[in-house]
């Protein structure tokens, strides 16, 4: 599925957040928000899920204006709070988002189980989510996210809190997820994760700076580090 955003604006109060944003996410991607707190990664990503709505501008998602009921059922959101119940166990918190998600019996259990032993929880399925980490809670998201097999993922700093072996392993799968077709929408703060990403959309004080593939970003900087084109995009705000 594609998602196509034209001259995306959002203020809140007298405080512009988003301006003017323009981009398409393509299925069979994985497109990096790429930007320092505050640049509206999140509010972009909540605009998508139809949990906000534009000042100007309009999303759609294969041609059809969002949100609509028929595309929210092929979307995987994953927000960058926990959104898990503390007082259920993983494995329950999965059975009751599968639930919602229109699962139920035997398939209901296996994608529970499947998603728990992707994120590395299955020992600790039957435990409850208060007695967590805060990079299990965040795993647990993940695996929320993955249960109804979304077609399109929507992934507000998925990785923050976890180790970095696992993180390579969740990359991994989002990667995998790709070739099957997936669109997917991953937000960050860490500029070295970007590099796994076909795409990068650097944002920054709510303005779209930059949106090319990531190889190409890479190739205007000296020192092939995205990081670059945040201090030139300063310097470029301090001439003004």
């Amino acid at each position: 599925m594609n998602i196509v955003m034209t001259q995306i604006s959002k203020s809140f109060g007298k405080t512009e957040v988003l301006h003017d944003i323009t981009l398409t996410a393509r299925e069979g991607e994985i497109l990096c928000l790429l930007g320092p707190s505050g640049a509206g990664k999140t509010t972009l990503i909540r605009l998508i899920t139809g949990g906000l709505r534009p000042d100007t501008g309009e999303i759609t998602i294969n041609g059809r204006k969002f949100p609509n009921m028929e595309a929210l059922r092929s979307i995987g959101f994953m927000p960058q709070n926990d959104a898990v119940y503390s007082d259920l166990s993983g494995y329950d918190n999965l059975l009751f988002f599968g639930r919602l998600f229109g699962l139920s019996g035997v398939e209901l259990r296996n994608k529970a189980n499947d998603a728990l032993s992707w994120v590395g929880l299955e020992k600790d399925k039957k435990k409850l989510v208060s007695q967590y980490s805060g990079g299990m809670k965040k795993r647990l998201s993940l695996a929320v996210t993955l249960m109804h097999n979304p077609s399109i993922l929507l992934l507000d700093e998925p990785t923050v809190g976890i180790d970095p072996v696992l993180r390579k392993s969740i990359w991994d799968r989002f990667e995998a997820l790709r070739l099957e077709g997936k669109t997917i929408i991953v937000s960050t703060h860490v500029m070295d994760e970007a590099v796994r990403c076909q795409r990068a959309v650097l944002l920054y004080e709510g303005r779209m700076i930059e949106n090319d593939t990531t190889g190409n970003l890479l190739a205007k900087t000296a020192g092939g580090s995205l990081e670059e084109l945040f201090f030139t995009a300063n310097k470029a705000g301090d001439a003004v």
